[in-house]
């Protein structure tokens, strides 16, 4: 008996948490090269609720668009991050409504007993968000079917 592998499963839309450092490396992961413009960010400080509309590269589905000779995809995402007690940023203009940032990272830094910041670093500007959190929950889930990558082609970057 061996493993299963991406290729025997169907499409269906990510619905992923992320409860700890190696969960998040996933979600990272699935959610590189996402992009997104900055009406698309919210940060509700009484709900302790930060979240991202995102127009994430379906990475789990690379290797088999490649293979079959068929377009890339994106679909819309839902990134949730839960617990927010603060948010800063570095290299974000809030006022420019043109702005669109390319998710590079997402990674947790503990400081104590759970708490810790949430990173999220974008690509190509070394612009960044620090969100500080009680405690590391974190959702990805699409909320749209998947639609033809406009550039056609799979992300591709120095950083």
């Amino acid at each position: 008996m061996s493993d299963a592998t991406f290729d025997q499963g169907h499409e269906a839309p990510l619905n992923l948490g992320a409860l700890s450092s190696e969960d998040l490396e996933i979600v990272s992961t699935l959610a590189q090269d996402a992009v997104f413009g900055i009406g698309d960010m919210t940060w509700r400080a009484t709900e302790r609720r930060f979240a991202i509309l995102l127009n994430r590269f379906r990475w789990e589905d690379h290797d088999a668009a490649t293979r079959r000779s068929r377009p890339y995809e994106r679909v819309r995402s839902l990134l949730v991050i839960d617990h927010v007690l603060g948010v800063s940023s570095q290299g974000i203009d809030r006022s420019d409504k043109d702005m669109v940032l390319s998710l590079l990272n997402i990674a947790f830094v503990p400081t104590t007993e759970g708490a810790g910041h949430v990173m999220l670093t974008f690509a190509g500007t070394g612009d960044a968000l620090r969100l500080s959190v009680e405690a590391l929950e974190l959702t990805l889930k699409d909320v749209t079917r998947p639609y033809e990558a406009l550039s056609g082609k799979a992300p591709h970057h120095s950083d």
